[in-house]
């Protein structure tokens, strides 16, 4: 029934193609993903690529296993996946009592980097590899070339492990090296990478054919695949034809389902949403800017004139506790922008409000962006130059505007001074998601709750602030495993987090925070207080960031207590010496949308060693990011995943709020939290707090 189901709908479609004209054939309309996620056929990897900054949500489902996996186009040429499989047929453990009703739970993380673009002649070629590390279930590497002529995209690949394991040609590697004939049998752990068994053993032919009918939402597949699924995790499962059929249809421009059957007796079927982090746009409607209409003024600031235009820029140009002073030739205008992400924006609105009330003897506009009572950046405008902007010039004298990005300006103490009051008390009602996900006793856990927060300036630079949360509902009673890893012989620093988390209401921080400009890019804090769920302590940062420059460099030292997770008001006897130097590098090659950010110090369990982060900023201000830290601890010390690692997204809320905010949320996915090379969770750190002197920041 299942095979003359998808027979008749690929008769179907090629009915309609033979009906068609060529020249009425419309564009693809893109690759699509395959079962494991990442641009494929069904089982095999194509060599084609999404759009940049395509982001995918997957599900595959068959008898044997569900895929869930995201995949995102990191850049033109990479593609990074990561994915969870479903074992149907397999439980969580050996231990029966342990397991529960939970089926076996598989992490993967998989990479494709594309080598060349397919031009006239040649096709598009690409390396990967899949399952990189850990039990390895599907671990594989391939090298596959993809072509299209007309509607037909074509692809042929060689594969080695799982996508080779028929083992259909010889390894063409083990002609230098005889190691390369052999794959190991053995699966490493859990959230563990290992390289020992890149490109050797079994290797297979692989390929197929991508058809875009006329009917431009539907594409067919057909490949031939390399694995004959004898050492399957599944079990032994039975390949009548390694040819492999399916359907692909689109919904709309985010939505896919599909349908295939496979190995010649198993029906797969799943979808895809997707959506585009270059693509994306502000949901938000904001204020019009000031339209331009210069009034006649005096030599001097007039207090009712001012005064309107202090409310325009506390609203309209986003400037929170805006002052506006004149000293000598110059205009000047300073507040902290809470409102766009683009600083430039708020900049031009500033300038917008002063020429309409511009005193007779001001030549110079210079606004002066604060962030935390900290001065961040001035942008110097001559007033005569936007003059002419505003009002056009004559037709082939145009010019650029002369405007200029400076160190911090204060016009020091004025007569002429007018201001509004920064609010030294906020308070903030949010929601908040706690979520793990693979854990043997549930899939997903969770915990809903909200977080209520509150500042309070006692000065323009000590800021008194904390935060309160309220559990409202979880499903923690699932968890049981609350004792040491095993594996590990590290102090517990981060594995009681479920401890913490399983208390209806804590104090989450409350802090003291000094912080200051030292001058010449220098910025620095010093803190103490409750400074995190998990941990309390006292702690200084100083960093020195140059004006738009592609790089910077900070340090950080601190002494920490860890906090009661019985009682969160007091403390246990686990203190440690925690701090890093790090340095800040946006390469100029990557068009500055690439954050390096490498770290050395030492750590909460007082292991010493480094962190590298590596994010990509995408049009829309999307971040997407991945880490890694490795200390002195061994594996064999560490424990299950052998070192820290994990993955970020960061997105603009403005994306979905009804007007211009700067706020983000953070969506983090981290394969297995263990106790070596974890960082004390600081609120406030000061290249977080400085972005606005980064031009290139969104």
């Amino acid at each position: 029934m299942k095979k003359t189901y998808l027979l008749s709908l690929l008769a179907i479609s090629v009915a309609c193609a033979c009906q068609a004209q060529a020249e009425t054939f419309p564009d693809p309309v893109g690759p699509s993903q395959s079962d494991f996620g990442g641009v494929g056929l069904l089982q095999v990897p194509t060599a084609r690529m999404a759009k940049d900054g395509e982001f995918s949500l997957n599900y595959r489902y068959n008898d044997q296993y569900r895929f869930y996996s995201s995949s995102v186009q990191l850049f033109p040429w990479l593609e990074a996946t990561i994915r969870y499989t479903d074992v149907k047929t397999r439980q969580y453990s050996n231990v029966a009592s342990f397991s529960g009703s939970q089926s076996y739970k598989d992490k993967a993380f998989d990479l494709k980097a594309r080598l060349w673009k397919e031009g006239y002649w040649l096709p598009e070629v690409a390396v990967g590899a899949r399952d990189l590390g850990g039990t390895g279930l599907f671990d594989s590497e391939y090298f596959v070339a993809t072509k299209a002529w007309g509607p037909f995209d074509f692809t042929l690949g060689l594969g080695f492990g799982y996508l080779g394991n028929s083992g259909t040609v010889k390894n063409p590697f083990c002609e230098a090296d005889s190691s390369y004939c052999y794959r190991s049998d053995s699966s490493g752990t859990a959230g563990s990478v290992s390289d020992k068994d890149l490109f050797r053993g079994p290797a297979a032919i692989f390929g197929g054919i991508e058809y875009q009918t006329p009917w431009q939402p539907l594409r067919l597949k057909v490949e031939y695949e390399g694995n004959d699924y004898q050492d399957d995790f599944a079990g032994r499962l039975e390949q009548k034809s390694k040819v492999n059929v399916g359907a692909i249809y689109r919904i709309t421009d985010w939505a896919d389902v599909n349908v295939s059957y496979e190995r010649g007796n198993t029906l797969m079927a799943g979808f895809t949403l997707r959506t585009n982090f270059n693509d994306l746009h502000s949901a938000s409607v904001d204020v019009p800017k000031p339209a331009y209409h210069p009034q006649p003024q005096g030599e001097f600031l007039e207090q009712t004139v001012v005064a309107d235009q202090l409310t325009d820029l506390k609203y309209n140009a986003g400037l929170a506790g805006p002052k506006i002073q004149v000293n000598g030739d110059t205009m000047y205008v300073s507040g902290q922008q809470s409102k766009y992400r683009d600083t430039q924006e708020g900049v031009e609105r500033a300038n917008l409000i002063m020429m309409n009330a511009l005193p007779q003897n001001v030549s110079k506009l210079s606004v002066t962006e604060t962030r935390d009572g900290m001065p961040q950046v001035t942008t110097e405008t001559s007033a005569d130059s936007l003059r002419q902007q505003l009002e056009g010039y004559p037709l082939g004298k145009e010019k650029e505007l002369d405007q200029k990005r400076v160190e911090p300006v204060s016009p020091g103490h004025t007569e002429q001074g007018y201001f509004i009051d920064a609010d030294r008390f906020s308070f903030n009602l949010s929601p908040v998601l706690n979520q793990s996900v693979g854990g043997p006793e549930s899939f997903y856990l969770y915990q809903v709750g909200v977080m209520a927060s509150a500042s309070y300036w006692l000065t323009d630079h000590l800021l008194i602030d904390g935060s309160v949360f309220g559990n409202l509902a979880n499903n923690y009673d699932k968890f049981s495993y609350n004792g040491a890893p095993s594996d590990s012989s590290l102090p517990r620093v981060r594995t009681h987090i479920r401890d913490y988390v399983e208390n209806n209401v804590y104090v989450n921080n409350l802090q003291a925070n000094y912080m200051h400009e030292l001058g010449n890019g220098f910025y620095g804090q010093v803190y103490g207080g409750y400074l995190e769920t998990m941990y309390g302590g006292v702690g200084g940062e100083v960093l020195y960031r140059p004006l738009d420059s592609d790089w910077a460099v900070g340090v950080d030292a601190n002494y920490v207590k860890q906090r009661d997770w019985d009682n969160m008001m007091q403390f246990t006897s686990y203190n440690a010496k925690v701090g890093n130097l790090t340095a800040y590098w946006r390469p100029s090659f990557f068009d500055h949308q690439v954050l390096v950010k490498a770290s050395v110090g030492q750590y909460l369990a007082e292991d010493k060693g480094a962190t590298i982060d590596v994010s990509r900023q995408f049009d829309s201000g999307v971040i997407v990011g991945a880490y890694a830290t490795k200390t002195n601890v061994s594996a064999e010390e560490y424990g299950e995943g052998d070192f820290t690692k994990g993955f970020y997204i960061s997105i603009p809320m403005d994306l979905f709020t009804a007007t211009p905010t700067r706020g983000r949320a953070q969506v983090n996915w981290t394969p297995l939290t263990r106790d070596g090379g974890q960082m004390l969770g600081r609120k406030y750190q000061l290249y977080d707090i400085t972005t606005d002197r980064d031009k290139n920041f969104r």
